[in-house]
């Protein structure tokens, strides 16, 4: 596979007016890729695929590029954007309670959506019990959420039609056991028509 290929081809789709908060347009990435730096080419384009509604393709077209640098982080990211364009995003402030407490993690949240723990969304069941759901957790910003930490989050539902219903502001608990792991208050949810 030529990387050039599929790089060029998701720059292509970048609208020739987007520039990213530090400024980053198509063609300092197409400045990269002509010069061969394909990995900071590829990070460029990432960025600038932030500031439009990218779609599916071109978070796939930039997941094989990834993949063939061997960048697993980034073909994992480009991978979970795609999945975002198709099923919605869901953005949160996640607190992790203190170590100490019954149901907490003692060990830190790692960031690439590797954790799939339960949720309590506010569903519930005929029996009157919490409809509890999975959703993967991606860390925003850092490579992990230390235990009794806090941080932003993406979550990836499993079944992204039940959530639906969350909108800015919602408090959603996280569980690893009975008790609660953390809290996390919706900052974003947007899903596709």
């Amino acid at each position: 596979m030529d990387l050039l290929d599929p790089l060029r081809r998701a720059a292509a789709m970048v609208p020739a007016h987007a520039g990213s908060e530090a400024g980053v347009t198509v063609a300092d990435a197409l400045d990269y890729l002509d010069h061969r730096e394909l990995e900071i080419a590829l990070g460029l384009v990432i960025e600038l695929g932030e500031t439009f509604d990218a779609g599916t393709t071109f978070w796939t077209l930039l997941a094989a590029s990834a993949a063939e640098m061997n960048l697993p982080r980034a073909e994992t990211w480009c991978r979970w954007r795609a999945a975002e364009t198709r099923h919605g995003i869901i953005r949160a402030e996640l607190q992790l309670l203190s170590p100490d407490r019954p149901g907490a993690r003692r060990v830190a949240v790692p960031g690439a959506g590797v954790l799939r723990p339960l949720w309590n969304i506010g569903l519930v069941m005929p029996e009157g019990h919490p409809d509890l759901r999975i959703a993967r957790i991606w860390v925003e910003r850092t490579p992990e959420l230390p235990a009794g930490g806090s941080g932003p989050i993406r979550l990836a539902p499993l079944g992204p039609q039940g959530w639906r219903h969350l909108k800015p502001g919602d408090r959603i608990t996280m569980h690893e056991q009975a008790p609660p792991a953390g809290i996390a208050t919706i900052t974003q949810a947007s899903f596709p028509a």
